[in-house]
This record gives C-alpha cells, structure tokens and sequence, in this order.
C-alpha cells in the first residue's frame, strides 16, 4: 500500500462516519447568530409568564367604507358594532367570472380577543362563498330579525353566514362565538347604506 503524504492536513471524516451530533454542532452557531440579528433587530423577547396580547393594528374602517362607498356601484354600509370592537383591517378585491363582482372586506377584534370580519360585494352568494370559503356549503340557515342568512359549516374551518340585501351580498366570518355573529349580524342589518 503506497502512502499519501497530506503535507500535515488530516484528510475529511468520510462521509458515512457523519452522524446527527455533526449536524447539531454545526447549527448551533447558525441558531445563535439568527438570536442576535433577532435581538438586534427587536423583533422577539421573551416573557417568563408566557406570551402576551400584542399592540392590534389602528385601522380607520370609516374612512375606508366611505371611500368604498364612493366607488363601488353597490351599498356599503357600515355597521355600528360595540365600542370594545377595534377595527384592525380592511381590503378591497374583485372576483372575477360570472356572478362575481368587487368585494369590500372589514375586520375587528372583539371584546373576546376574536378575529370577525365582514365582505360586502354585488356578487352572487356563490360567486361570494366560493371566492371566501372555498370548497364549504350552505349547511343550514339563521334567522336574526327579519334577516335570513345562510350559514356556510364544515369541521374544523371557520363557520360563514351570508344574506342578501337587495344589491349587496354580506358575508359575515370569523373565530367568534355564535353571540359575536348575532351582534355582527343585527348590526349589518340595522346599517342604512352610506351615501355616495
């Protein structure tokens, strides 16, 4: 057998004699610095007791559905929903095809720490839940008021209910109980249409 002089430089581990240990050891500094530029960067902390509530987005949804108002050739209402609701979110989209339209969508954080929101849209109700829900059916039907709204159920997905109100298809969603529905709901209906 001939020998290879290395001039002092071992020669690699071969590959089969790596094992997990190697791949811990290499990732600890990897984790480490992704720590520091985190840090750095304020964007974690750490809190003994668990994590906390953070700071929920200021979102002007009046000034948002006026503007929808003023630009979209169906109603828009906005609702008058419990002060303890802070609107966090809102965007403006279109489905397109047939029996689509644009769709105006607001959102708020109950008094429960609960996500709602809600879709207005001149589209057809299944334009509506198909463009939102997905694959999800009507399942079975709510009455608030004077109102029915269809209620769109599948395990494990977030329960929908959709009206009809005249020129405007409303769907309402979200992680919120059956009582955050029925708020959300008689407050929708309760809205005259905002002027353009």
């Amino acid at each position: 057998m001939r020998r290879v002089d290395t001039g002092g430089v071992s020669s690699p581990k071969p590959r089969i004699l790596n094992d997990y240990r190697d791949l811990f050891w290499s990732l600890i500094p990897l984790v480490l610095i992704a720590v520091v530029f985190a840090g750095l960067a304020s964007q974690c902390s750490f809190a003994g007791n668990g994590p906390t509530q953070g700071q929920i987005p200021k979102f002007d949804v009046h000034t948002a559905l006026k503007s929808d108002a003023h630009t979209l050739d169906f109603p828009i209402r906005d609702p008058a929903v419990p002060a303890e609701w802070t609107p966090n979110s809102g965007s403006r989209e279109n489905i397109s095809g047939t029996g689509g339209g644009p769709v105006s969508t607001v959102g708020y954080v109950t008094h429960q720490d609960t996500y709602m929101r809600f879709s207005q849209s001149s589209a057809s109700e299944e334009g509506l839940a198909r463009f939102v829900l997905d694959s999800r059916y009507a399942s079975g039907v709510e009455q608030i008021g004077d109102r029915k709204w269809v209620v769109y159920s599948d395990k494990g997905e977030e329960t929908a209910w959709i009206a009809d109100l005249g020129g405007t298809r409303v769907l309402i969603t979200g992680a919120g109980d059956h009582a955050a529905f029925d708020t959300l709901a008689r407050a929708i209906d309760a809205a005259e249409p905002l002027r353009k």
